[in-house]
């Protein structure tokens, strides 16, 4: 059982590379525990596989309190706000940590990926926001594309299902880490779009109507918005002058230049003459991208040298006295 006890199993039937593939398309994090060394009697051979979620178990590595170690421990790191990618080498001595009668001795290679590396919330689903989806959904982003007509793409309810139009029309072919939602154009259904934004998200405002960009920007900024701090960027866009006229406009209804200055318009790393949906999108990505690079990256990464060497000198003396 784990720490909470009870576990949730999945679903047994499902292999590890179906669910890795599954996690990997709809952003969700999980951990990947591979056995990549083995002594002595053990439940499974190296390369058995086993993949954990916070709350689903796929595949197994054998069962038994060893495999239950494992999950636990993957979900420490699973645990943790957010969830931080990494890889980290485990050794289980079946009778002592494990307390297993086999007495065999299993490293486990536990795999964390945080799911999606970067969030985007995208208000605006036209030629560009079209063209800009197209751009991100082969990068492992998460993308919540929200827009307010019926007709943009095909919507999901809040229990996931998705609800197309009349005609069928849709953004098929995207992974399940784009999420396509309705947008209620009235102050509560802008307020609660707005509520649900993760923390360091990038957000993006680009809808058909001037009216509901300011409404969005207004709700992005007030003080009722307890998240709007832990935003990476907000950005709109238009030109310079939309950005007067709507800058005007929020400082009479009293948000002050540093809440203002959060706001980028016109957005994208440069102007395109020719103003292509395609073109102003590749310019907004780049954007993105450049803004979401990783800072302060240590040199070393992975296990440590230290630790490899350790493992496998102890892993061949094993074997020498088996």
């Amino acid at each position: 059982m784990s720490a909470g006890g009870s576990l949730e199993i999945r679903d047994r039937r499902e292999s590890w590379h179906a669910a890795l593939h599954r996690l990997q398309e709809s952003g969700t994090p999980h951990a990947l525990a591979s056995v990549v060394g083995a002594a002595g009697s053990t439940p499974r051979e190296p390369g058995a596989k086993l993949i954990v979620t916070p709350t689903d178990v796929i595949d197994t590595l054998g069962g038994g309190h060893f495999e239950q170690q494992v999950i636990e421990t993957a979900r420490q790191h699973l645990a943790t706000t957010p969830v931080s990618s990494g890889t980290y080498l485990e050794a289980f001595p079946l009778g002592g940590r494990s307390g297993q009668c086999c007495g065999g001795f299993v490293h486990v290679l536990i795999e964390v990926f945080a799911g999606a590396e970067s969030h985007l919330t995208l208000f605006g689903a036209g030629h560009v926001g079209q063209a800009l989806v197209e751009l991100l959904a082969p990068l492992p982003w998460r993308i919540d594309w929200y827009d307010s007509r019926a007709e943009a793409f095909p919507f999901q309810d809040e229990h996931g299902n998705e609800h197309g139009d009349e005609h069928g029309n849709g953004h098929e072919g995207y992974p399940a880490r784009v999420r396509p939602m309705r947008l209620s154009p009235d102050a509560e259904g802008v307020a609660r779009a707005v509520a649900a934004i993760p923390p360091a998200s990038h957000v993006l405002v680009m809808t058909h109507d001037h009216a509901q960009d300011r409404d969005l920007i207004a709700a992005l900024l007030s003080p009722e918005n307890p998240g709007r701090e832990a935003l990476n960027s907000i950005g709109m866009i238009g030109s310079t002058s939309k950005w007067a006229s709507f800058r005007s406009r929020l400082t009479a209804a009293g948000f002050d230049d540093t809440a203002l200055a959060r706001v980028r318009c016109p957005i994208g790393l440069g102007a395109t003459e020719t103003k292509r949906p395609r073109e102003i999108a590749i310019s907004v990505a780049a954007e993105l991208l450049a803004q979401s690079r990783p800072s302060n990256r240590p040199a070393q990464r992975g296990i440590a040298p230290e630790t490899l060497r350790h493992t496998f000198s102890a892993a061949r003396h094993r074997a020498t006295r088996s």
